[in-house]
C-alpha cells in the first residue's frame, strides 16, 4: 500500500544556495560586511565602497589586496571554498582562527540572489574576471583592470535579492539601509585603524576614514570629538586574556546601545554575553533605558573562543564565560573609578545651549509705583557668610577647588560654587544621594551596615504578594541593616533600620523597596539585588531639595563629592552638576 507520508529529496542546487544566501545575507549590509572582510583578510590598506539606493542597485568593493588569479577566482565562487583556515596534520584546523572569514559561503550566496561580477589580479598575473547571476556562472575571463604589477579586487554586485523578491519586501527604506551600512563599515574600520576607508552612498561621502591612525585616533574620527573628551582607557589581562580600548563616562550616554562596539580578536560581534557584562559594570551609574558608548576589543588565543556558532559570524562562544566577564566587569568599574567626580563635557554644552537667546527679545512692564514699592518674595543669590581660615575648612577666596568654593543656594536646591575659572551649579539632592550610596557601598565592601533597632517596631501595611516578595529577600535587606519580617497575610514590621540614614520616612522607605522588587524580579544577583536596595535607601537619606543650606555645608558637600568616585552623576545616570568655563559665559554675553 502507498504511503501518504511525503518521499524524502534532495534540493536542487539553486534552492540550496538560495536557503544558505538567506541566513549570510540577510539585508544589503550583511553583503557590504562580508566583501569588506574579504578585502581585510586579502591584506588590503585601501578600500572603496560606493552604494547606490541602500545597497539593492549597486554594492560595489575595491580594494589593494593580494589579489587572486584566475583558477582561484574559479574556486572563489564555488561554496565552502575558502583561503582562510589553517590547515594542521592535513585537515581544517578551526581552532586557530585568525581572520574575518573563513566559511567560503559569501561570494557564492551573493551571486545566488543577485548579479555579481568579481575582478581581480594578483602582482604577478593577468586580471580576469568571473560572474554570477541567479548562481548561473560566466567566466573567468580577461578584463583589463588595473595596471601590470598593481594587485587588488573588485567585486560589483547589481540588483540585490532579484532572484529572490520576496525578500526585497522585508528590507528597510533607503535610509535606514544606508545607516545600517554606515555602521557595518564603522565597526570594521575601528577594528582594523592600519587600512583606510572610503563610503560612498548615492555618490555623497558618507565616511572617510585615513590610514595609520593610532587607536584613539581612529575612535575619534569614527565615533566623533565628544567621545574621545568623555572616555576613560581600559587596560587589563587575566589568565591570557587581555581587554583594552575606551569606555565614556555614565553621563556621556545613550538612548539605545548603537554606540557600543565590541571586538574578539579583531572581528567585530554583538555577542550577548559581551553586552551583558557592560551592562553589569554600568548598571551601578546608568537608569535601565540609558546605555554607555565605549569600544572594547578583546584579544585571546584563538583557541579560546569558537567563531564558528552563527552563520554571520557577530556571536562568539568563550571556554570560559565566567573569566571574560568578571574580566570586563572589573576592567570598566576600575576605570570609572579613576574618573573620581568627573562629569561629561556635554554637560556643559547642553546648558549652554539652553542659555542662548532665542527668538523675540524680553519686555518689561513699565514699573508702577505700586511695584517699585513692593517688597522682594525671594531672595535668589545670598553671599555666604565669611569661612574660617582653618585646615579643616577652606579660606573664603580659596577658589582653587575642583569645584571651587560654595557662593550662594538659589532655590533651596541648586548650590553654586565659584572655580579659578568657571562656575559650578549642583543639584544638592542629586549629588548627597550619590555621596550615601558609595558611603553605603564601602559598608557593605567592610563586611555589612550597622543597624538602629527601633525602640517601638513599625508596622506597614502591603499588598500580600508585596509582603511576600519583601520576607522572602529579609536576608539581603539584614545585610544592609535593614530587619523586617512578615506581619500577617498583609503588613510587615520593621524591626532596626541601617544607623546611617538616621531618622526617615519607614512606611515610604518599605513600599519603595517592594516597588523595586516587583520591577527587577529575580533576574539580579545577589550583589545587584544589593546595590538596588542600597540606592533606594540612598534615595531616603540625602539631603532633599527645598532644604537651606549653611555656607559650611555646602562646602562640606563640594569637599566629599571631589574626594568621592562617581560623585559626577546620581545614582541614575544623571549629572550632579554642571560647569560652566568662564570663557562660554563671556561668550554668552558677546564679551568673546
Amino acid at each position: 500500500m502507498a504511503s501518504d507520508s511525503p518521499r524524502i529529496r534532495r534540493l536542487d542546487e539553486g534552492t540550496v544556495n538560495r536557503i544558505a544566501a538567506g541566513e549570510v545575507i540577510e539585508r544589503p549590509a550583511s553583503a557590504v560586511k562580508e566583501l569588506v572582510e574579504n578585502a581585510l583578510d586579502a591584506g588590503a590598506r585601501n578600500i572603496d565602497i560606493a552604494i547606490a539606493e541602500g545597497g539593492v542597485r549597486l554594492i560595489l568593493v575595491e580594494d589593494d589586496g593580494v589579489g587572486m588569479q584566475a583558477d582561484e577566482l574559479a574556486l572563489a565562487v564555488e561554496r565552502h571554498a575558502t583561503s582562510k583556515l589553517p590547515l594542521r596534520d592535513g585537515a581544517d584546523d578551526l581552532t586557530q582562527i585568525a581572520t574575518m572569514g573563513f566559511r567560503g559561503e559569501a561570494l557564492p550566496s551573493i551571486g545566488a540572489v543577485a548579479r555579481l561580477v568579481v575582478a581581480s589580479r594578483t602582482v604577478h598575473s593577468e586580471a580576469h574576471a568571473i560572474a554570477l547571476e541567479g548562481g548561473r556562472r560566466e567566466g573567468p575571463y580577461p578584463i583589463g583592470f588595473r595596471a601590470s604589477g598593481q594587485s587588488g579586487t573588485r567585486v560589483e554586485v547589481r540588483d540585490l535579492f532579484f532572484a529572490t523578491p520576496a525578500r526585497l519586501k522585508f528590507l528597510k527604506s533607503t535610509r535606514s539601509e544606508d545607516l545600517a551600512i554606515v555602521d557595518v563599515v564603522k565597526r570594521l574600520a575601528m577594528a582594523r585603524p592600519m587600512a583606510a576607508f572610503t563610503l560612498t552612498l548615492d555618490g555623497r561621502k558618507g565616511l572617510d576614514v585615513p590610514t595609520n591612525e593610532a587607536a584613539l585616533a581612529r575612535l575619534t574620527h569614527v565615533m566623533g570629538r565628544e567621545f574621545a573628551e568623555n572616555a576613560v582607557p581600559i587596560d587589563a589581562m587575566r589568565e591570557g586574556v587581555h581587554i583594552e580600548g575606551y569606555a565614556g563616562l555614565p553621563t556621556y550616554n545613550r538612548a539605545n546601545a548603537m554606540a557600543q562596539y565590541l571586538f574578539v580578536n579583531g572581528r567585530p560581534v554583538r555577542d550577548k554575553l559581551l553586552i551583558g557584562a557592560v551592562r553589569g559594570a554600568y548598571a551601578d551609574f546608568l537608569a535601565r533605558d540609558r546605555h554607555p558608548a565605549l569600544a572594547l576589543f578583546l584579544s585571546c588565543d584563538p583557541a579560546f573562543v569558537d567563531v564558528n556558532v552563527h552563520p554571520a559570524k557577530t556571536e562568539v562562544r568563550f571556554r570560559d564565560a565566567g573569566l571574560v566577564r568578571g574580566l570586563i566587569v572589573s576592567a570598566l568599574k576600575r576605570a570609572l573609578d579613576g574618573a573620581g567626580h568627573r562629569a561629561a563635557t556635554t554637560v556643559a554644552g547642553a546648558a549652554l545651549a539652553a542659555f542662548r537667546p532665542h527668538g523675540a527679545p524680553l519686555r518689561y512692564p513699565a514699573p508702577s509705583l505700586q511695584s517699585a514699592a513692593a517688597p522682594y518674595q525671594e531672595v535668589l543669590w545670598q553671599a555666604p557668610p565669611a569661612l574660617p581660615a582653618t585646615p579643616d575648612a577652606p579660606a573664603a577666596d580659596d577658589i582653587t577647588y575642583p569645584l571651587g568654593l560654595a557662593r550662594a543656594q538659589l532655590h533651596e536646591t541648586y548650590v553654586v560654587a565659584q572655580t579659578h575659572d568657571g562656575i559650578v551649579i549642583v543639584d544638592q539632592h542629586a549629588a548627597h544621594e550619590r555621596l550615601v550610596y558609595e558611603r553605603m557601598k564601602t559598608a557593605m565592601e567592610r563586611g555589612g551596615i550597622a543597624g538602629q533597632p527601633l525602640l517601638i517596631p513599625e508596622v506597614v501595611n502591603l499588598d500580600p504578594a508585596e509582603v511576600t516578595r519583601l520576607s522572602a529577600r529579609a536576608a539581603e535587606f539584614a545585610e544592609l541593616g535593614l530587619v523586617l519580617e512578615a506581619f500577617g497575610p498583609d503588613a510587615i514590621l520593621v524591626r532596626q533600620t541601617p544607623a546611617m540614614l538616621g531618622k526617615l520616612d519607614i512606611a515610604g522607605l518599605v513600599r519603595d523597596l517592594a516597588d523595586e522588587l516587583a520591577e527587577s524580579g529575580h533576574a539580579l544577583t545577589l550583589k545587584e539585588r544589593l546595590e538596588e536596595v542600597a540606592g533606594t535607601l540612598a534615595c531616603h537619606m540625602s539631603v532633599r531639595a527645598g532644604r537651606r543650606l549653611s555656607a559650611e555645608e555646602m562646602n562640606a558637600l563640594l569637599r566629599e563629592m571631589e574626594a568621592t568616585p562617581h560623585s559626577g552623576q546620581c545614582n541614575h545616570g544623571r549629572p550632579t552638576y554642571v560647569e560652566l568655563k568662564l570663557a562660554d559665559i563671556e561668550r554668552l554675553f558677546g564679551r568673546r
